[in-house]
């Protein structure tokens, strides 16, 4: 039998804060639709060079432990631009070396095999820029 891939986008309003996104919820329904019940992988790829993803327990404060952690491992820098005509956004951009921008899970039966207390999230280092892509692609 033949594999199949299917890919979709979609958008997510993270305000203008630094902030994590549960995409959990987006990800198993994404699977609904397209995994049927068969096995194969779920990679999920954000496209911004500020935000990456993780994959942790949410709702036990560790979202806010994630940003402080990352806000101690690359501070803003006291120069306020990166380059002529741009914004700093240095250290959001030393995120993804911290944070990848992608995540591949292991689809079983067509759910997401996560443990118990796992949830996958966007991390988003970026106050400047509200709105973020991510492409969920399924490969079985």
């Amino acid at each position: 039998m033949a594999g199949t891939f299917t890919t979709r986008t979609i958008n997510i309003t993270t305000g203008s804060t630094e902030t994590l996104h549960d995409l959990t919820n987006a990800c198993s329904a994404f699977l609904r639709e397209a995994a049927h019940g068969r096995n194969g992988l779920l990679n999920i790829f954000t496209h911004h060079a500020t935000s990456g993803l993780a994959i942790i327990e949410t709702g036990a404060g560790s979202e806010d432990d994630l940003l402080a952690a990352l806000r101690d491992m690359a501070p803003m820098p006291h120069r306020p631009q990166d380059r002529p005509g741009s914004p700093g956004h240095s250290s959001a951009r030393m995120l993804l070396a911290l944070v990848p921008p992608h995540a591949t899970l292991p689809v079983v039966d067509g759910e997401l095999e996560l443990g118990s207390s796992q949830s996958v999230v966007l991390v988003n280092a970026d106050r400047d820029s509200p709105e973020r892509r991510v492409r969920l692609s399924f490969l079985s």
